[in-house]
């Protein structure tokens, strides 16, 4: 069965969500997890350089808080169920591009996700971390929709 979940986090509820039915999945079949988050990359067009490392700085800052608070409830999660968690954040501009990177580098045997049941246009608009996954990667990817508990 499945040694190594990767469950990547943006912070969200339905995140949250996947995060808690990953660790049930890992506890049961014994697997241990790694918990994801992709932080933005900075990009600003500006003339006022000096103002720019400043803006970065804080950018940066601000986004690592972020990933850590993501991850350290994924770790609360896992400490609680007695799965062993790894955590990592990464940076990128593609977050579906380190997720499955990190999965291969951590040789992970499924990627669980939550998908946000986008449809028609705005799935179209705003795109879907999850569906590039899934058709990017050859792990095997289980998707929780947020209405399957309905």
């Amino acid at each position: 069965m499945f040694k190594h979940l990767l469950l990547p986090t943006d912070g969200s509820p339905l995140s949250d969500l996947a995060i808690q039915k990953a660790v049930q999945l890992a506890r049961s079949v014994g697997a241990k997890v790694t918990g994801i988050t992709v932080m933005p990359e900075y990009h600003l067009v500006s003339y006022a350089v000096e103002s720019l490392q400043d803006t970065r700085r804080q950018f940066e800052v601000d986004a690592r808080r972020h990933a850590d608070e993501y991850l350290s409830k994924l770790s609360a999660v896992a400490t609680q169920a007695d799965v062993f968690c790894d955590a990592v954040a990464v940076t990128g501009d593609h977050p579906y591009e380190q997720i499955i990177a990190t999965a291969e580098q951590r040789q992970c045997d499924l990627i669980v996700m939550a998908s946000h049941g986008r449809k028609g246009i705005k799935a179209l608009l705003l795109g879907s971390e999850t569906h590039k996954v899934l058709t990017h990667t050859r792990i095997p990817v289980l998707v929780l929709h947020p209405e399957a508990d309905r």
